[in-house]
């Protein structure tokens, strides 16, 4: 796919957050928004995978860590064929195997099971240890959240992969500085992060996370890196699309449709504006590529 065509791909995915989250009536907004892109990038020109053969042993692995950002893995996948995107109505329905956080036994493609923060790199790295054990080719990509940062048990994993220098390995950090109360660098500040990696022996990339030619470059440098494992960290915008949305830390665990917020717009609009919005992604689709 051309930029333009993934840039566009991507915006067709943050429609179908919002849809499927006005259905659900529950979940989070702001980080499937802000990983869109990362995501599309990563399910249409970076994986090496096969939605006809979700099994494929030779398939890329990819670990979500930061699981209640699911409704975007989840709209991803089905645009990529992994499932019709008429199953994308039935998030957090019961009895669905598209659960508020990833089950891997409730739907093809899915890995691991997520959902306790910070656990998903040691998961990763697991797996991209086994493969070199195993003289595997396949790559393991771990996608983490900023604020799981805080937890001890993921700097343990960063340790681990520094060791055995596990260059199989690709975290992608999404660096939105947002967590459900508040911003990060308020509630436990995470810098200096490129260093703290540095210092654990990783290479270590900064990338805008809306731009898909540096999303791109970022994993395709990191597959020349031989010595050590990656961390992209992807600077995203939590709400991506979205003005009112758009760095708001209030609307990671709030959807639109499900609540009065003080100072946005009424619940019943507030479906409605977001879709508006995201039809042109602010005039930017009509402006630019019609």
């Amino acid at each position: 796919m051309t930029i333009e065509e993934l840039e566009k791909k991507a915006n067709e995915i943050r429609k179908d957050i919002i849809k499927m989250l006005l259905a659900a009536g529950s979940g989070h907004s702001a980080g499937p928004l802000g990983m869109a892109d990362v995501f599309t990038a990563l399910y249409f020109e970076i994986l090496n995978i096969d939605p006809k053969k979700p099994d494929w042993p030779e398939r890329d692995r990819l670990i979500l860590s930061s699981g209640h950002i699911a409704p975007v893995l989840y709209a991803t996948m089905a645009h990529r064929g992994f499932f019709p995107i008429s199953k994308l109505k039935t998030l957090r329905k019961l009895g669905s195997g598209l659960q508020g956080h990833p089950e891997r036994t409730k739907l093809i493609g899915i890995e691991t099971t997520s959902g306790p923060l910070g656990s998903g790199l040691a998961q990763a790295a697991g797996y991209a240890y086994a493969a070199r054990m195993d003289g595997a080719r396949f790559r393991v990509f771990c996608l983490t959240s900023d604020a799981e940062h805080q937890e001890g048990n993921h700097w343990e994993a960063v340790a681990f992969a520094g060791k055995y220098n596990l260059s199989n390995l690709t975290c992608i950090v999404d660096r939105n500085n947002i967590q459900i109360s508040g911003h990060t660098e308020d509630i436990m500040p995470l810098e200096p992060l490129e260093d703290k990696y540095k210092a654990f022996n990783w290479h270590v990339i900064g990338i805008d996370g809306h731009n898909m030619e540096e999303i791109i470059d970022a994993v395709n440098q990191a597959r020349a890196v031989y010595e050590k494992p990656t961390v992209i960290i992807a600077h995203t915008i939590p709400g991506k699309g979205v003005d009112f949305m758009e760095y708001d830390f209030k609307w990671h665990g709030a959807v639109p449709g499900a609540a009065d917020i003080p100072g946005e717009p009424p619940k019943a609009e507030q479906a409605k504006i977001a879709l508006a919005q995201l039809r042109t992604l602010g005039g930017k689709i009509k402006s630019e590529h019609e």
